[in-house]
């Protein structure tokens, strides 16, 4: 008896993943994990493990879903939603959430077909549509969004646009070489589409911060910011896809990094006339960090949001527009409009007195302020001669009046 009680007890362990805290008292069981500085803790009673080892097929997704949803998981979705609406995660900041409860129940280096589909049925238990397909042994993940995604594969159904959640999990997927098919499992509490747009940054713990010093010269003066940054925003953001600039320019910067900056720029820029104030933020983002393009730097295209800018040692033209954008917009909060080259991308403000070469746009009058640094030394209402003749389209206006 004692014999067959140790195996179930070590059968159970196995179930949970080391890094999980989870306690057994009687039939009472909890998942404690730490998530961006909040922490959930779930009660479970009476909830069993639904594993997963058969070949990836239709039925055998179905089977899972019929055993898990007969599970008593309530308790797991209650605690996912609690936790987003007290730290008003916007979706991909929940998603990042539902893949670390994932991870405690399922671990993706142990079976990562099972952890697929237990992140596929707590995104839809939590009332997001979301589907599966198979291409080989390969399991897809996508949600729908209604939102302009660039870089990740994406399908068409209804109407409806579905965005491949997993897709960097495998590396490069032929899809010429074959469709993947979608698996018709429906789960009918998924309605609700998912949006990347970030709204506001997670809730880090001072102990997250670690100080970075940032130096430049204006008009043969040095100046020195010490600012806080986190390295978890580069994780955060590791699998985020490329987005429309209106999403990717308004991401905001966390607590920390903003209190340790914004209000530092804003006592330097005192005195300043509004013109003069614009000038030393262009010549700051171009001036105070390393540049190299995406492809040397990533391989790939990739646009940092503000604070990686400000985290990474290299960044280019998209990044230092987006770092520009924010803290015009934190500091003066002026008209801009985003102006996307071939293969450039810069940004102009609405002055009340325009200066330079204008660029019209709607009823507004607004000079090119270039962030990145070009061949010669431009001063606000300057554009690159080399883009003088290139076509250009306004990617994004941002108009602060109500």
């Amino acid at each position: 008896m004692k014999k067959m009680l140790l195996l179930f007890y070590s059968c159970f362990l196995l179930w949970f993943p080391r890094g999980a805290e989870l306690r057994a008292q009687d039939s009472i069981q909890r998942i404690h994990f730490t998530f961006y500085g909040d922490t959930l803790d779930v009660k479970l009673d009476q909830w069993h493990f639904t594993d997963f080892h058969d070949p990836i097929s239709n039925g055998a997704i179905r089977e899972f879903y019929d055993s898990f949803n007969t599970n008593h998981y309530q308790p797991l979705i209650d605690a996912l939603l609690a936790c987003k609406e007290k730290n008003q995660l916007n979706d991909w900041l929940y998603y990042q959430l539902i893949r670390k409860m994932a991870q405690q129940l399922s671990p993706k280096k142990d079976n990562y077909h099972r952890y697929t589909l237990y992140k596929w049925f707590l995104l839809n238990k939590s009332g997001y549509d979301a589907t599966l397909a198979l291409r080989g042994d390969v399991l897809l993940f996508y949600v729908q969004s209604d939102e302009n995604i660039y870089d990740i594969p994406y399908y068409q159904k209804r109407g409806k646009q579905y965005v491949c959640l997993n897709y960097h999990d495998y590396g490069q997927i032929d899809f010429a070489a074959q469709e993947p098919n979608e698996v018709t499992v429906k789960i009918p509490e998924g309605r609700k589409a998912f949006s990347y747009k970030i709204t506001r940054m997670p809730q880090f713990t001072d102990a997250d911060y670690e100080e970075k010093d940032i130096q430049f010269d204006y008009k043969n003066k040095s100046y020195l910011f010490r600012i806080k940054v986190n390295s978890q925003v580069q994780t955060l953001f590791a699998n985020y896809p490329v987005v429309d600039y209106e999403s990717y320019f308004n991401i905001p910067l966390s607590n920390k990094t903003y209190n340790t900056l914004i209000p530092e720029l804003r006592n330097t820029l005192k005195g300043m006339d509004q013109r003069k104030g614009v000038d030393y933020l262009m010549r700051f983002t171009r001036n105070a960090f390393s540049y190299e393009n995406d492809q040397d730097n990533f391989g790939k295209e990739k646009r940092l949001s503000p604070e990686q800018t400000l985290l990474n040692r290299y960044s280019d033209c998209d990044d230092r527009a987006a770092l520009f954008f924010c803290l015009v917009k934190e500091i003066y909060n002026l008209p801009m409009i985003v102006l996307a080259y071939p293969h450039h991308v810069t940004i102009a403000v609405k002055f009340d007195k325009p200066k330079g070469s204008v660029i019209r746009y709607k009823n507004g009058e607004y000079s090119v302020c270039e962030p990145t640094p070009q061949l010669k030394d431009l001063s606000v209402g300057e554009l690159s001669p080399k883009l003088k003749d290139e076509p250009y389209q306004v990617a994004y206006e941002y108009d602060p009046a109500p």
